[in-house]
């Protein structure tokens, strides 16, 4: 396979090899996405203003202690990228910027319309200076409509969908927030997947446009979509939270177990015959009542007892391997630090150690997505503060050092 050389680090071409990116985001959603493209070969630019990634100093940092080189947030979502500081609300710094997209196949922003606006770096402009580029847009609420100005975060995103409303909480009570960043990061999967898409299809597009993401509508289409919307636009009718559980169906739920928790899943005749097997056969489960999965729903109350009296007696990995031995998809709920030390994971090269200057070596995420023919991952850690200025703007704008040293005395980079 073809070997190249990229910010001093030997690695295999990428399926992305040649596309160049702007990463112009903060936080998670732009960031995640051009670590997409990064990770699997094309040349990220990562352009922050001075004052660094709002993410440099959200953390988590080690010790607690706030450390703008040393956030984990940071650290996982920049990965393979170089790193340039550009203050692009000077001249000076706005036309460094959009020089810099006279190079780029691609740019990569989250920030809110009216701020890009004010900036001079609305679409008309950025498409006059390079129109074949691709501006990939990830916000919440999209680039138009009433909520498109709105301060927003990644939860506001999530529960304007309605997503809280149909999974987090149980019935008769309050919705609950989801998982930490959901709705950013399904947001960015599903602008770099569509960001390549109109990348391959300038051609046929007759140059490049602006994709507009909005992490809200990702999150309807997929978290709260199918039968819900299609339910309620037939007649009205749509799904509520459920708590832990399904109502259609038994078991499915979480229980504890002796060293943990198991999500126990055996709703299919099979899946239902091999959970008994497993258990020993107990006369309860004979009942011709529990052979169908509605009826056992309907008597969870019934079942649930009897299922956890048997959990209790055993690890968690031992149910596990034993009820998928018998074609039963139950599975371990792994903490987080357990799941970083899961051999399965382990074996797929899923962690990888990156070696950081503040930070010493780290086990980091490698590729979510296997390519044999041309892996991705990372191989190089996320950019200090403006790491890369001297080189990127020497090489590809070609300043010299002089120029570089009198933009940073002038507080532009």
């Amino acid at each position: 396979m073809k070997r190249q050389e990229r910010r001093g680090i030997s690695m295999s071409s990428g399926a992305l090899d040649g596309i160049k990116v702007v990463d112009f985001g903060q936080m998670v959603s732009a960031p995640f996405c051009a670590k997409l493209f990064s990770d699997y070969g094309a040349d990220v630019i990562k352009v922050e203003l001075p004052a660094g990634d709002a993410a440099r100093r959200t953390g988590p940092f080690p010790q607690d202690i706030p450390h703008l080189e040393k956030s984990g947030l940071f650290f996982v979502n920049n990965s393979n990228k170089r790193g340039i500081t550009c203050d692009v609300a000077t001249a000076a710094g706005k036309k460094l910027f959009l020089r810099l997209l006279e190079w780029a196949d691609v740019l990569i922003e989250n920030n809110l319309p009216r701020q890009m606006l004010d900036w001079g770096l609305d679409w008309d402009t950025l498409s006059s200076v390079n129109e074949n580029l691709v501006v990939i847009s990830i916000t919440p609420f999209g680039q138009t409509g009433p909520y498109s100005g709105w301060n927003a975060y990644d939860l506001n995103a999530y529960h304007l969908s309605g997503a809280s409303s149909r999974y987090c909480g149980r019935p008769g009570e309050p919705p609950l927030e989801h998982g930490t960043f959901s709705a950013d990061y399904f947001g960015a999967v599903s602008a770099a997947s569509w960001g390549l898409a109109a990348v391959y299809g300038r051609e046929l597009a007759g140059g490049g446009q602006q994709l507009d993401v909005s992490c809200a509508e990702a999150i309807a289409a997929a978290f709260v979509g199918g039968q819900n919307i299609g339910g309620y636009a037939q007649d009205g009718r749509f799904d509520s939270r459920t708590g832990v559980g399904m109502p259609q169906g038994a078991p499915a739920t979480i229980l504890p177990c002796k060293d943990g928790h198991v999500w126990m899943l055996a709703l299919e005749v099979g899946q239902w015959q091999g959970l008994k097997k497993v258990m020993g056969n107990p006369d309860w489960a004979d009942i011709e009542l529990f052979d169908d999965m509605l009826s056992r729903a309907q008597n969870a109350d019934l079942i649930y007892p009897f299922i956890e009296e048997w959990t209790m007696q055993h690890d968690k990995m031992e149910i596990m391997e034993k009820c998928q031995q018998a074609g039963c998809p139950i599975t371990a709920v792994f903490t987080v630090a357990e799941a970083a030390e899961q051999p399965h994971l382990a074996a797929r090269d899923y962690f990888v150690d990156i070696e950081h200057p503040e930070l010493g070596r780290v086990k980091n995420l490698g590729a979510p997505f296997k390519l044999p023919a041309s892996p991705g991952g990372p191989l190089s850690a996320a950019p200090l503060l403006g790491q890369h200025n001297a080189e990127v703007y020497g090489e590809i704008l070609g300043l010299s050092d002089d120029d570089i040293t009198e933009l940073k005395s002038d507080a532009i980079i």
